[in-house]
């Protein structure tokens, strides 16, 4: 039967350079204006959030959101090396004060890929100072907004960062080096731990004693092309450790392994206290290569379906380290909302016959929006946005996912009205 309890708070979740607008000094914008982003949308444009947060709130409080994962802009808190804009703090702590107002908690993000224009140009997480940088910004975000909050994301996907932006190249700013990639990670690794180290300082300073730190973990659910094929499993094995098994055991024990390099910063410890995990996919590798089979199940970027591999994902990661679980980030490109509402129930289904302790889950995103190299083309949100006029409009998807928040789980009635349509094929056309 589909009838489905959920146990675990709903909500959604943002970053600050694809929904604000309005900001002109980060790395972002200045690969947008290099001619890089696939349909020339610019993330100065966005979704306007910086100015409609209000109405963008009120649609969270009418779809019965629980929680929200959002983010700042270090570039618009620190828009020169050591000069702090008073006024953007006081706009985020006003933010996240009508937040708790409206009965939904926050989980605030420090770090999502973008860095202010002076940092970039030092090098950003290539330069041996980036933590002393990351944590200035940082501790001044905690100490303005840390009565309010109690829950941190110090970095998100420090490994889709660093291959996107130093290894493949195709982010900024551009490097093509696996030396490069090496470096970032150890770095960020090094910066996660001190920043897990200084939001538990600062709280405690002030008073508090319910502090919890994780960084956001991209996971994706490697498996070989052919199971009995020894090459095929031996690729999957060093590409999952190349890309996330070496990053979970650096940011949550402290453990060395290659790719992760060694460094003061990283030392022995357990420096989650939940485990965090952003999930989008299913990679088949086969030998060198690595993509969706034909007929598998895909979304509009081309990315394998696989709600099970996020049960998995999430099972491995808690053999590693036992920790509440936090979905941060899941969701499709389902540019015409026809199949994000059975995504969402058959991954929600997926974890509540886990047996796991999952206690938050995410939807990626709340509202359509800058999406990096996409540009607005690639809509994950539950609610439409028309770029020309910023209109919202809530999707079926937005629908169903209030209906869920609502029912506490997935009625036969709901699942009937809004999971009936399949995936889309790899290697036929997209269903109607």
């Amino acid at each position: 039967m589909p009838k489905l309890s959920v146990p675990f708070l709903l909500g959604a979740a943002s970053a600050a350079t694809q929904i604000e607008g309005g900001d002109r000094g980060n790395s972002w914008y200045d690969w947008y204006r290099a001619g890089h982003i696939k349909d020339g949308s610019s993330p100065e444009v966005a979704d306007r959030h910086y100015e409609l947060w209000r109405e963008d709130l009120a649609l969270m409080k009418d779809m019965g959101l629980q929680t929200c994962r959002f983010g700042v802009e270090w570039s618009r808190i620190e828009p020169e090396e050591g000069v702090f804009c008073e006024e953007a703090l006081a706009h985020y702590r006003e933010e996240i004060q009508a937040l708790a107002d409206a009965g939904i908690r926050p989980l605030l993000t420090l770090h999502h890929f973008t860095n202010p224009r002076w940092f970039e140009s030092m090098g950003a997480f290539e330069n041996p100072r980036c933590a002393d940088y990351l944590l200035r910004f940082s501790e001044k975000v905690v100490r303005t907004v840390g009565d309010l909050v109690s829950e941190y994301i110090t970095i998100n996907e420090p490994n889709v960062y660093a291959m996107l932006g130093y290894f493949s190249g195709e982010w900024p700013p551009g490097k093509r080096r696996f030396s490069s990639y090496r470096r970032v990670l150890t770095n960020m690794s090094a910066c996660h731990i001190a920043l897990y180290e200084m939001i538990h300082r600062v709280r405690r300073e002030m008073g508090f004693t319910d502090t919890r730190v994780s960084f956001a973990h991209h996971l994706c659910h490697f498996v070989p092309a052919h199971p009995a094929s020894p090459w095929d499993r031996l690729c999957r094995h060093f590409a999952s450790l190349g890309f996330q098994d070496a990053v979970s055991r650096a940011m949550y024990l402290g453990e060395v392994t290659f790719p992760i390099g060694h460094h003061p910063g990283i030392r022995r410890g357990q420096w989650c206290d939940f485990i965090a995990v952003n999930y989008y996919r299913r990679i088949t590798v086969a030998g060198l290569t690595a993509d969706a089979p034909q007929g598998a199940a895909v979304n509009d970027l081309g990315w394998e379906i696989d709600p099970q591999g996020l049960a998995q994902v999430c099972r491995q990661l808690y053999g590693l380290l036992p920790r509440p679980i936090y979905i941060t980030e899941n969701g499709t490109c389902d540019s015409s909302d026809t199949y994000r509402s059975r995504l969402i129930y058959e991954h929600l289904k997926a974890l509540c016959e886990s047996g796991l302790p999952v206690e938050r889950y995410y939807h990626w995103c709340f509202c359509d929006n800058f999406e990096w190299l996409e540009g607005q083309s690639a809509r994950f949100g539950l609610v439409h946005v028309d770029y020309a006029t910023q209109q919202r409009t809530v999707k079926d998807s937005g629908r169903f996912y209030a209906a869920v928040i609502r029912d506490g789980g997935v009625s036969e009635e709901v699942y009937q009205r809004y999971c009936q349509a399949d995936y889309p094929r790899r290697g036929k056309e997209k269903a109607p």
